[in-house]
């Protein structure tokens, strides 16, 4: 069967091009930007097997750098999301170091409980503010010349950035790096007999992971010019995962559906308050039991089943007719 990913994915970037005419462009950046995150997590968990419940250590850490970088400190703003990236890449190479000396669930809590770690420490710690955060971050202009404070004008930075990651982690997951991480995935005894260095390739995944969802948390501080601890938080960790299994968990585009989803739920039903989470809770368990794949998972299911379908009928269609 044919492989329309890239096609999808530039018809995507065009769509995305000529959105904000429609719909405004703090929401398509945040909704990029949740995306991004998503699709890093979506790395870790769809192709290599590793469920983190702690991802928001490294979008939300990577958000106070960043902000702290280019408000304290006059860092240019593309120099702190890069430095906020950074951090987060050295943050996910020690607790990956620690977490894949376990599997399944007990990888699971470990990450949990490195990620409460950083909670607690972005709590007490004097350059994150508190419960107040990092606020008021300017957007200073970008490579010195790209005047960013025009939502218009970041949002194709913010699209920039976000197709960037898409596209690294395309190449990852579609090279033979990628396809030793889905080898450990089916069975990592056989990966091991086979030779490789699971744990190795494990901690690389983790890493990559890590990384891109800095990159996605430093940006999302420039875009609302806050860091603040929800970023940091175990429930933006459990919103990464009820992203990523919306759309559709090891699938290329089902992360980006999923953030779409979750984020204009969040948007549109802000007027409910606290039943918002009542909602989504009752979204996901709908998607669960009608949807096993994930919205994204079930569409490309079906699209594979009326495929082959249609392959079937043209052999028979083809096939010299017999007869006696």
């Amino acid at each position: 069967m044919k492989n329309y990913d890239m096609p999808i994915f530039a018809a995507l970037i065009a769509l995305l091009i000529v959105a904000p005419l429609a719909i405004y462009p703090v929401f398509l950046m945040k909704v990029l930007c949740f995306g991004l995150f998503a699709l890093a997590f979506n790395l870790l968990i769809g192709y290599v097997g590793l469920l983190s419940f702690g991802h928001a250590m490294f979008f939300g850490f990577s958000a106070y750098i960043s902000a702290y970088t280019v408000k304290v400190w006059g860092w240019p703003t593309e120099i702190g999301i890069l430095a906020g990236t950074a951090v987060a890449a050295i943050l996910g190479l020690i607790a990956g170091a620690i977490a894949i000396r376990r599997q399944g669930i007990y990888f699971a809590m470990v990450t949990l409980a490195l990620a409460q770690m950083v909670f607690f420490f972005c709590l007490q710690a004097p350059f994150t503010g508190g419960e107040d955060g990092i606020q008021a971050v300017p957007r200073r202009p970008l490579l010195g010349f790209i005047d960013i404070t025009r939502d218009i004008n970041f949002y194709y930075v913010v699209l920039a950035i976000f197709a960037a990651g898409f596209l690294i982690i395309y190449r990852t997951i579609h090279s033979p790096f990628g396809q030793v991480l889905k080898a450990i995935r089916e069975n990592e005894p056989r990966a091991i007999s086979l030779g490789y260095h699971v744990d190795r390739y494990k901690l690389l995944a983790f890493v990559l992971s890590a990384t891109l969802a800095g990159l996605a948390g430093g940006t999302k501080a420039i875009v609302f010019q806050l860091a603040s601890l929800t970023d940091v938080t175990w429930q933006m960790s459990g919103e990464v995962v009820l992203m990523t299994l919306v759309g559709g968990m090891g699938t290329v585009f089902g992360p980006m559906v999923g953030a779409a989803v979750i984020i204009t739920m969040q948007n549109y039903l802000a007027g409910f308050g606290e039943w918002v989470l009542v909602i989504q809770g009752f979204i996901f368990v709908v998607t669960v039991l009608l949807f096993r794949r994930g919205v994204v998972g079930e569409i490309a299911a079906l699209a594979s089943r009326f495929g082959r379908r249609r392959e079937g009928s043209a052999r028979m269609a083809g096939s010299p007719a017999t007869g006696h």
